[in-house]
Order: structure tokens, then sequence, then C-alpha cells
């Protein structure tokens, strides 16, 4: 049976679907003022897994996900400078076209990355009214109070507050050194905030409280109540929001409701370089279009994450990932000569007993190459195309290049070079070929050849 790690009961647990052969799944998206680095895309490809596989066991899942396009601050103690606002000042746009433009790009790195796309694109300014009469349930239950600068919710009235970060919430409050501002409470949130007299928006709404925008938090709550209903299956995200985010989406959610919100909340953990998490201070946010000129595949940078347990830290590095995309170019090329068709049952159990055990894919990659190396298996290719179904690898997939008559003229000089242990003259008939748009990718058989994306 399926199990998954409940970040809520900090344990594994059977999965059990609200109802039979549906799950309900949200996932969290991302603030579209920007470009997404491979530590964001990180999270969606945990998603992914873990949505290919609830379909591989049968179910029938809906996925919908927000896109955060006004509200989030650049603190999330609800104070800063709005990201998109930001973004459009800076860019001299407006603020829907700079949101739309990156959405585009978000998009195009899923087709990249293999990643399905959510059954539900849910824009945040395109649900104020839903994120307005949710504020308005929980002001009618006595939860909200008013300040200068907007409405907030008491925390204090919600007994349960921080179960899922297992907050210390006396701990939080008693730090004398932390201003709050006009907040009853260190931990109480915005749900609505008032645009300020001297400030000019491009996005802002009237509301029964006065003139400005949405929260970060309320949008989630409203949006995935009205896709999923008020208590659903499974809702992700990365670690990061587990404090803040998550915990508000709960309190403010099962005040409104007065039912659970979710049953399954499960989070990935961070790419980190050294072991410390990656940061923009730090260097290393990659996106994937830079990978890609680099000469390396996204699809490499799938397989590497799927070398470590969502759960843990992914440790990165570019020497790290140009091993991991040299296995994953092995893998698909041994798949390649392989010949047996069918399916073998006890190589696919063991995958699937992998991948019961909440999304165990290094061990799931461990029964692949077993099955690969195991010389009297039979049925390997029909196997290895059930396993893709959840890895999203393309193991199967030739490429069908024609290739320009000067690369195949310089990739047999390079290849000749090779041979004679020319390395100087090969690494330089290499930065040719990839001057031209082309990378190369050395197997036993010689050079191999594949157009930059």
């Amino acid at each position: 049976m399926l199990k998954l790690y409940n970040t809520l009961t900090r344990k594994k647990e059977d999965f059990k679907s609200l109802r039979k052969g549906r799950v309900g799944m949200y996932v969290c998206g991302p603030t579209v003022y920007w470009y997404q680095h491979i530590g964001n895309l990180k999270a969606y490809i945990f998603a992914d897994i873990l949505r290919k596989f609830l379909i591989y066991r049968g179910y029938k899942v809906k996925e919908v996900m927000n896109i955060t396009d006004v509200g989030h601050l650049t603190s999330d103690a609800d104070t800063g400078e709005d990201k998109i606002e930001r973004a459009a000042k800076k860019e001299g746009k407006k603020a829907q076209d700079v949101a739309n433009y990156y959405l585009k790009l978000f998009k195009e790195d899923f087709k990249k990355l293999n990643i399905l796309e959510p059954d539900v694109w849910c824009k945040a300014t395109e649900h104020i009214k839903e994120q307005v009469e949710l504020i308005k349930k929980l002001e009618k239950k006595g939860y909200t109070y008013k300040t200068s600068d907007g409405i907030y919710f008491d925390t204090s009235k919600f007994k349960t507050y921080g179960k899922l970060a297992k907050l210390n919430i006396k701990g939080l409050q008693a730090g004398k050194r932390i201003k709050i501002g006009e907040k009853k409470n260190k931990t109480d949130f915005a749900l609505w905030k008032f645009s300020e007299e001297q400030e000019t928006r491009q996005q802002e709404w009237n509301s029964p409280w006065g003139v400005g925008f949405p929260g970060w938090h309320i949008e989630c709550s409203a949006m995935s109540m009205k896709y999923l209903g008020e208590h659903f299956d499974i809702h992700t995200g990365g670690i990061d929001h587990i404090p803040v985010h998550h915990t508000n989406e709960i309190a403010q959610s099962e005040v409104a409701t007065g039912k659970k919100f979710v049953n399954y909340w499960m989070h990935e953990n961070f790419l980190v370089s050294k072991g410390e998490k990656i940061s923009k201070s730090k260097g290393g946010l990659y996106t994937i279009s830079e990978l890609e000129k680099e000469e390396f595949d996204p699809l490499a940078y799938r397989f590497l994450n799927l070398t470590t347990n969502y759960r843990k830290p992914l440790e990165f590095s570019l020497k790290k990932l140009k091993s991991s995309q040299k296995i994953y170019q092995r893998l698909k090329n041994i798949i390649s000569e392989i010949k047996d068709k069918g399916i073998n049952k006890d190589y696919l159990k063991d995958f699937e007993d992998a991948m019961d055990d909440d999304l165990n894919t290094p061990r799931a990659l461990q029964v692949l190459w077993k099955l690969l190396r195991d010389k009297k298996a039979k049925g390997k290719l029909g196997t290895i195309k059930k396993i893709d179904e959840v890895l999203g690898l393309d193991l199967l997939k030739k490429e069908n290049l024609k290739i320009p008559r000067n690369i195949s003229k310089l990739l047999k000089e390079r290849n000749n070079a090779r041979k004679n242990k020319d390395w100087e003259k090969a690494d330089e008939l290499r930065e040719k070929i990839k001057k031209l748009g082309y990378t190369i990718n050395d197997t036993k058989k010689g050079g191999v050849v594949k157009k930059m994306k």
C-alpha cells in the first residue's frame, strides 16, 4: 500500500483518498515576478512524480496550482513591496504583462522537464471575489481586526495555530526585540492590505474594508477550496512554506469552514551547495535555459532530482550535474540496444514497492539498473516503459536528428582526434560544434550530436 510522509503528523501514513479512486491535489505555485530557478523547479519535479505515481496506481488526479500575481510582499512579515508591482516598475511594464511573461517561461520549463501541467491554473488576480468572501467569513466569526495598513487574522484565537510547524508560540511572542507594529500577536498575518495614499499601484480593488489587495496566504485557501472543496487530499510545497504560509493557510481555512483543511501535507527539501541552501546572495540559481546553454539536458537535472529522496536536501554543483548527465545518457544508450519486449512482473513489483515507500526514487532507480544488468531477465522494454510513466525521463525516446553536412564533417574529425588521443584538437572541435548550436555526448561508438534547445 502507498505510504506517504505527512508533515502534519511527522510520520509515514497509509494513503487513503477522501473519494474512492480520486485525489484532489493542490500545489503551491510560483510568484511570477522573475525567472524560476532550478531550486524553485525542484518542488514541481517532486509534485509531478507524486501525481504520476498516483495516476499509475489507478487514481484520477485533479491537480490545482496557484499563480501568485499579486499580494506576495518582499517580507513574509507582511511588509515591503509587492513583488509584482516592484518588477513592473523596474521593467517599465504593466503588472499583468510581467506576470504573463514569466508564467509563459515557467510553462516552457515544465515542458522541458516533462512535468505535467495542472488541471487548473488559477491566478490570484482572477479570484479576488473568492478571497474577499473568505475574509468576510473570518470577520463574521470574530477572527479579524483592523490596523492602519490592513485587516489581520488574530492567531491567538485559533488554539491549534502552528500545529503544522510545531511552533512554540509562547516563545515566539516573548521575543521583545521583534517589532510587531499594530499587530496583536507576532504570528498574526494580513488578510487584506490597504493601498497607501502616496502609493501608486497598478493592481488594487475595492473591498468592504477599503481599496487594497489580498494578502499572500488568503489566495491559496480561497482558490484551493474553490476547485477542490473545503476538505481535500494533498497539499504540496517546499519546506520553507511550513512555518508561515502553510501554517496560515490551515488557520484561516479551518476557522472559515469548521473542517479539517488537508489530509496529507507533503514538502520537498532544499537544493543545496556544500550543505547550504542555494540562494540569490550565494549564487548558483541557474535557470533551465542557462543550463541548456552549458550543454546540459533538462532531463539530466530531473534525473539528478530522482537520485535523492525528496525529503532530503539535494546537493548541487555543475560538476555533479555533469556526472548525472553522463549516467543518464549511459542509461538511455543501454536501453536503446534492448530488443526484448513484454513486462517483467517481478521487477515491476520491486519498482512499485520502492515508490509505495514514500516515493523512494533512489531505490526505484536501483531497481531499473538491476533490471538492465540482469542478463536472464525477460520483458525489459515493457517494464521500462511502465517505470518511465512515473519517472518521466523519456527513456525510450529516440532522437531523430538530421545532422547538417558541416556538423557531420566536424564530428567525424573529432571522432578521429579522440581515436588518436589528440585531446586538444578534440576539445577545439567540440567548441566549434557548440558554437554552431550542437552538443556532443561521447559513447563507446563515438560522439553523438544533439541540437541545443
